[in-house]
Formats: structure tokens, sequence, C-alpha cells
């Protein structure tokens, strides 16, 4: 696969990019977590994942509302009760690279001020190819057992635990009072083609690989059925504990071992980054052996204390990462070329495939990215693939390690057809006849239709729906397509007028009846209280995703409060621009597109949808009570000694400050380590607290 690096995207590149793979990974979460059907590999999955991550942290400010970084698995199925986690079951970051995994340890070292000559322990072991599993023990008895879904809400599936012979029912006295355990459901080669062939001889649903067998059997509403299906379970984990398991995670999986759980005994404590390249390599030749599926290893700092310090960023801890395998290519025909029009305007071209197995997986569909990538061109404008374009009726590879949908890596000239002629990219709208551009410097063309555009308002109205921001259940892709193609939701506001104007008629819809129209409606009516972060990120404002949405929360605490403040700067400048721009976390491009947003139409939309809103809740708090810093605005500035600055930050956070990377009149404190600068000077003029680093650590370490 010819992709241009990460460190010389441009920033229109990356904002295409990052659009693009937003749309990728959703489609995935949801194949995989819901349906347990993906048509993609995990490796596919989270080396795309990875790639997501690494544009955002180099353009922070374009980072997207629906971003797959701030997204753990996916909805729960309705038929399941869901079970709130008491901890968040979060991802892994994902790495495919032995100079990704030194850049693992590099972030690790610097993080805790480690040296590269320092001695640092990594656990190394399997990366199973399962579905993840909850345990949760009290005083010994197995009461709970959840699915992951989306992180913080899993589905009840312990009737069907109890099926799993590899799940003790019954701990010994030795443990915990209160244990969740977590970790791998799985099957194995010998009965998976043991099951497939039962399947065969009934006539029933034959299985394309091992984890779909054993995500379907787990997630099954008849326990017999479970209980019919050879499931195993690697415990690699734990969530909530009454009190701590060991010191070390070797030390910790040994004494779960001790326990009664099954874990890998390929696991390896690791001294260092050579020693786990080297496990890597050991596990990866023995993959083949090993009679179950895995897919990677995950390398886990070792020491509990360490893991606690380096924390968790939104989605996965910054103490752990997969080394994930290499996949596969295969070849196909490209029988057709459409084009996609996302909610920016974005005209994505989708290669239509001839079917074909690739990694145990069957792909239909493949990327195109541009115009550029279908010509043979980079984003840089130098050849890829030795300049052979891409047409339609060619014989093309299809490469799938590092992304959800599949990409063409290369065309096979010798087979093309004679007839064949260039693809010509559309310069109109294929959804509404608008001008479609492309501005200078940009490797994406885009429809001018704006709201105009059939297939931009429907996208806006996906995403306003969507999990992570209204959360209306019942009102999926497939109903705001078919409410927007009847003029009944045309923007957000509509939504909470469906009931009073077409109630009785969303009843008489196929598909529909008096008590799924029901539903639907008092799912809407539930969703006029919203919190603030939500609403923020359910506006889909573009730059703004959901961290962002979080950090825009937590600094202005209301709606009323964040109103005041952008109409107080639409000039882009004076004492609240310098404010919002001061947050650590949101540059001029996101705070401008903020701004924009609470302007103009998209303004008056915006006034229309929270008069229809009973309640938008105000940002919780700080915990004053439990913090002498909570609700302070916070500058660091110089070389703190004693802990790394990203280390600093996350505890001011934690601990209920706010952090900004400007110091101004609003600034409560000022941490200047060695080397401090204008930041300190500034603060001196303003009046501005200013502490040295053993004052910040007397002051965390203090009680309130």
């Amino acid at each position: 696969m010819n992709r241009k690096d990460v460190q010389v995207l441009t920033e229109s590149e990356a904002g295409r990019e990052l659009a693009e793979l937003a749309v990728r990974l959703a489609r995935a979460d949801y194949d995989y977590h819901t349906l347990s059907d993906p048509e993609l590999t995990d490796s596919e999955y989270d080396r795309l994942k990875r790639r997501n991550q690494r544009i955002e942290d180099r353009f922070p400010h374009l980072k997207r509302r629906d971003s797959p970084s701030d997204r753990v698995g996916a909805p729960v199925s309705p038929s399941f009760e869901k079970v709130i986690h008491a901890r968040r079951m979060l991802s892994l970051e994902n790495a495919f690279s032995e100079d990704e995994i030194r850049d693992f340890d590099s972030r690790v070292r610097a993080y805790l001020g480690f040296e590269p000559s320092d001695s640092l322990d990594y656990l190394a072991e399997p990366k199973v190819d399962g579905l993840s599993l909850s345990l949760r023990y009290e005083s010994g008895e197995l009461v709970q057992a959840a699915t992951r879904g989306d992180g913080e809400t899993g589905e009840l599936v312990t009737a069907n635990a109890f099926k799993i012979a590899d799940v003790p029912v019954k701990l010994s006295s030795e443990a915990p009072a209160i244990l969740e355990v977590r970790g791998e459901v799985y099957m194995d080669h010998a009965d998976f083609e043991t099951l497939n062939e039962r399947q065969l001889r009934r006539g029933e649903k034959v299985f394309a690989n091992p984890r779909n067998a054993a995500a379907g059997s787990l997630r099954q509403l008849d326990p017999r059925i479970t209980a019919s299906r050879p499931l195993r379970f690697f415990a690699h984990g734990w969530g909530d504990v009454s009190a701590p398991l060991a010191e070390t995670q070797s030390e910790a999986l040994a004494r779960l071992h001790g326990l009664g759980f099954r874990v890998n005994t390929l696991g390896k404590a690791c001294d260092g980054l050579d020693a786990l390249i080297c496990q890597y390599r050991t596990i990866a030749s023995s993959r083949d052996s090993l009679g179950y599926d895995i897919d990677g290893v995950v390398y886990k700092v070792n020491a509990l204390d360490l893991q606690e310090r380096l924390g968790y960023r939104t989605a996965t801890p910054r103490w752990a990462i997969a080394h994930k395998f290499p996949a596969e290519t295969a070849f196909t025909r490209l029988n057709a070329i459409e084009i996609q029009v996302g909610r920016t305007g974005a005209l994505s071209p989708v290669a239509r495939l001839e079917p074909v197995t690739v990694g145990g997986v069957r792909v239909s569909n493949a990327t195109l990215h541009n115009a550029d990538y279908i010509a043979g061109r980079g984003s840089d404008g130098q050849p890829i693939r030795d300049g052979r374009d891409i047409r339609v009726g060619d014989r093309v590879e299809i490469y799938r390690a590092g992304d959800v949908i599949p990409k063409v890596k290369d065309v096979d000239i010798d087979a093309r057809p004679e007839a064949s002629s260039a693809y010509v990219f559309p310069d109109v709208c294929p959804e509404c006849n608008s001008d479609a551009v492309r501005d200078e410097g940009d490797s994406v063309t885009r429809c001018t239709g704006g709201l105009v555009c059939p297939a931009q308002a429907v996208e806006r109205l996906k995403h306003f729906v969507s999990r992570s921001a209204f959360d209306i259940e019942r009102l999926g892709n497939k109903q705001i397509e078919r409410f927007f193609a009847m003029g009944w939701v045309k923007e957000p506001a509509d939504i909470f007028t469906l009931e009073n104007r077409h109630g009785p008629e969303i009843a008489d819809q196929d598909g529909w009846g008096k008590k799924s129209a029901s539903a639907l409606c008092e799912a809407i009516r539930t969703r006029r209280t919203v919190s603030f972060q939500r609403l923020i990120f359910a506006l889909g404002i573009r730059h703004v995703g959901e961290s962002a949405s979080s950090l825009v929360a937590r600094h202005y605490r209301s709606i009323d409060e964040l109103v005041a403040a952008v109409d107080a700067m639409a000039s882009r400048n004076g004492p609240d621009w310098d404010d919002l721009i001061g947050v650590d976390g949101i540059g001029e491009v996101m705070a401008s597109s903020l701004v924009a947003a609470f302007q103009g139409e998209s303004r008056t939309a915006i006034d229309r949808l929270r008069a229809k809103l009973d309640l938008v809740q105000d940002a919780e708090s700080p915990r004053t009570g439990e913090s002498r810093i909570a609700g302070k605005t916070i500058v660091f500035t110089g070389t703190l000694e004693r802990m790394t600055r990203a280390e600093a930050k996350s505890r001011a956070e934690a601990a209920g400050a706010r952090v900004s990377g400007s110091v101004s009149a609003r600034t409560d404190l000022v941490v200047a380590g060695t080397g401090a600068g204008s930041k300190a000077r500034r603060a001196e003029e303003l009046g501005v607290e200013l502490i040295d680093e053993d004052g910040w650590l007397s002051l965390i370490d203090s009680p309130p």
C-alpha cells in the first residue's frame, strides 16, 4: 500500500483522510462488535485506527467529533440487557513495525522520565483473536458476565458464561472480595472445524472463522446453544478489584492462574525493547502450531505502579500496545467505481469488486481515496504504483493489513482490457448536481452544495442521533434516510417535532407499527434533556471531535456561557478569543470552526434546536471538596525535573483543574520549571500566582 507518510501530510490532506477513516472505522465497529460479522480482520482495523491516531497527534486541531480514537467497541445489541462496567473496558493502541514499538517504548520512558539506559520491564503475551469478556466475582461467586460493548456499557451474558468450561463458577477464599477478571473468549481450530461440519449437516449457518464463531456462540439468547459450542477462555487482565492482586502484571496473572483461570503460557516478562522484539518473533514463529488464532503480541509495562502513573488516554492505556502481525493480499476484478458524498461534502471514490477472500474475510469493496490515487499520483504529486492508474475492468491487488475497508494496492497492467479508458473524476456532485471543486493544496474534491446537498444533510442527521451524540434509540441510519426523503426531518430540531407532526403516520410505515412508533417517540422524549458535552458533539462542528467537545464543556461549563463567549469573539480577537485558544488542546483552526458554528444560519438552527429541548445539563462541577486545584486554570512552563509535563497535566486534570497553554488574566496558577521564560514573566506582569515544582508537588499531595 503506497500511502503518504503522516509526517509529510498537509493539513488539508490530513482533514480529508480523517473524514474517510471515521466512516470506515464506524462501519467496522458495528460489523465487528454488534453484528459479530465483520468484513475486516482485527489487524486491518487496528492498523487503520493507529494511522488515525498518528494523524490526530500531528494535527490535534483537526480531530473530529466522531473520532475513532475516542471510541471503544460499538453499541450493544438491543436483544441483551445492558450492563454498565464498573471500570471501562478499553481497547489497545496498535503497531505494525518494530519502529512503532521503539516509538512506544520512547513515549513510555519520556512520560515516566526514564533514560534509555534505565531498566524497564514489560510483559509480552499473545493477542488472542476472540471476544472480550468481563467476569465479576463477589465473595468468590460468579455473579455477572458482560461483553465489552462500547467500553462503558456491555451485554449481560452471565447465563452463557456459566456454560464455558474454562470459566470458574466459584473461587477459593484467597480471592479478593470483589474481583472482575477480563479476558478473551475464543474457539480453537479443531473445535471450529467440528462445529462447522455439524452446522453443515443441520443445514445451518457456517461460520467464516473461529472469532466469528466464538462471538456468535457467546451472544446467544438461549444459553443451551452456547453450551453446545466449544468455547474457551484466556484471562489476561482485570477491572474492578477490592484489593491489589500483585505488584506486577506477570505476578497478577500468576495469581489469577492460582485462582483457577487459564492464562496464556507464552506470556513472558521482558527487560527492555530488544527482549520484546525477540519474544514477538518467538511467538510469531509458533503461530501456526498453537491451535487457535492470534493476531499479534501485546506488550504491557509490567510494574503496576508504573501503569498507574502512565494512566489512560480517552480510549487506550498509555502503558500497553499490541504489535500486530501482517495480513494478506489478493487479486480480483474491479467492476465499478462509485462516488460517495460525506457529511463535509467530500467526494470519496469506492471500488466495487468481484468478491474475493482475503485473510479469511470476503471482500467486495475497497477505498480509492481520491482522484490522485486513482490516477497513480501521491498527494505530493509523485508517482505511486510506478504511475499506473486504476481503471474499471482492471485486475487489482487488494491490501487489507492496514485498513478497515481494504484498499487497492496495485494493478496488473498485463491483464488490463484493451478497451479500457482512464477514469474521469466527476466535477459535479452525484447527489445534488452542485459543482464539485478541489481547492488548491487540497487532495479532496468537495461538493459546494452545503445544506442543499441531501447527502451532506443526511450524514449530519445521522451523526446527530449517533451513540456519542444524542443517542436516540430506534432512530438509525435507515430511519433517518427515510424520514429525510419524506420531508419529515430536515434538521435536528425537526426530530423533536416528529411525534406531534407525524406520530400516527410513523406507525403506518413499512416495518413499523403502533408499538415501535410509540417506542421511538418515547426515545426521542427522553433525549430532550442532554449534557452540554453531548450537545456540542452532536452539532457536528468541523474539527470539534468528542474529546474537543469535552474540553469545551469543561472550560465553559454551560451552553449559555459558551454562547456569550463566542458572541464576544466573533471578530477572532479580544480576551475571550485568547482564553479559548489558550485551552490546552484547542488551536486557532478548531476555535474558528467553533465560533463560526454559532453564527449565521447554523446559529439559527442551533437556536431552533435549543427551543425544542427541555434542558442542556451543565458540565459537572469540579470536586472542590477533594482537590485544592479543582476549578483552577493552570499553566505549566519550563522543564519539570520530578515528573514529565504530560504527567503533570494528567494529574492536574484528574484533580479537576483546567490546563491552559497560555497565560492570561484568567489564569489562576503558573507552575514554572527550570528554564521558564516568557510565560513566567507574563504571570508576574499580571499578578498571577507563580510557584516552582516543589510547590506544585506540595500542592497536589496535600489534603484540601
